[in-house]
């Protein structure tokens, strides 16, 4: 099956040339030119992964995000211009899960997408999917099913970005140590991207926030201030 891609940009030449590309390489694309639109479209069918243009009419990429992040987790990607920096920061820290910068080359753009679409891959049923079982990580209250994009709490699904199961895992996976900055950076973005100390802590005041929507005392991840995080041991 198709994976789908919707592009929100007020740019025709954009739409037009990176709808073409997409096409071309078996992706089914939805394209939107402004941010209204786009939500209504986004929330009533939501892809497999979004990119989304900052600046546009009517409702900018930013406050998209925002509301998309109420009731979505598909990973987004952020189409910045160079004079964007501080943007890219808020857009990361809001729950973007890479951004690219025009003008992008598009060979760097397929590249991203595909990166993107494997970390949250959803595994298949089955046999293989039997084998993935050892892939599924236990801590006490706590269930990360990597193959499925899974996290359980206490019995009760948790919602997560793409990002923000990443990091919950690299903690997860040694409780009581202690992972820094640099460490939380690589787990979730990888060499590809770079980002500030508070993107980081951004993402994991989400993290806990989240949690304590469903289990208000939730004090699993800790803070070792000036040094990084930890999962709690037991």
């Amino acid at each position: 099956m198709k994976k789908s891609i919707a592009l929100v940009d007020d740019d025709r030449n954009i739409l037009t040339s990176v709808s073409m590309l997409l096409e071309a390489e078996g992706f089914q694309v939805r394209t939107y030119n402004d941010g209204v639109s786009a939500l209504d479209g986004l929330n009533q069918s939501p892809p497999d992964l979004a990119i989304l243009d900052i600046k546009m009419p009517r409702m900018d990429g930013m406050e998209l995000l925002n509301r998309l992040r109420k009731t979505q987790t598909m990973p987004v990607i952020f189409l910045t211009s160079k004079d964007e920096e501080i943007d890219e920061v808020l857009g990361l820290r809001m729950g973007a899960d890479d951004y690219i910068r025009k003008p992008f080359s598009q060979r760097l753009l397929l590249e991203r997408i595909r990166a993107l679409l494997r970390r949250g891959e959803r595994g298949p049923a089955g046999a293989e999917g039997e084998a993935k079982e050892a892939d599924r990580l236990v801590r006490g209250e706590l269930t990360l099913d990597p193959s499925r994009h899974l996290c359980v709490w206490k019995g009760k699904q948790v919602n997560l970005t793409v990002t923000e199961f990443l990091l919950l895992k690299s903690l997860a996976e040694r409780p009581g140590h202690v992972k820094n900055r640099d460490q939380l950076m690589d787990a979730a973005y990888g060499e590809t991207i770079y980002v500030d100390d508070r993107t980081i802590d951004s993402h994991i005041k989400r993290l806990r926030k989240k949690f304590r929507e469903v289990d208000e005392n939730f004090e699993q991840i800790e803070t070792l201030y000036g040094i990084g995080y930890r999962y709690r041991d037991g």
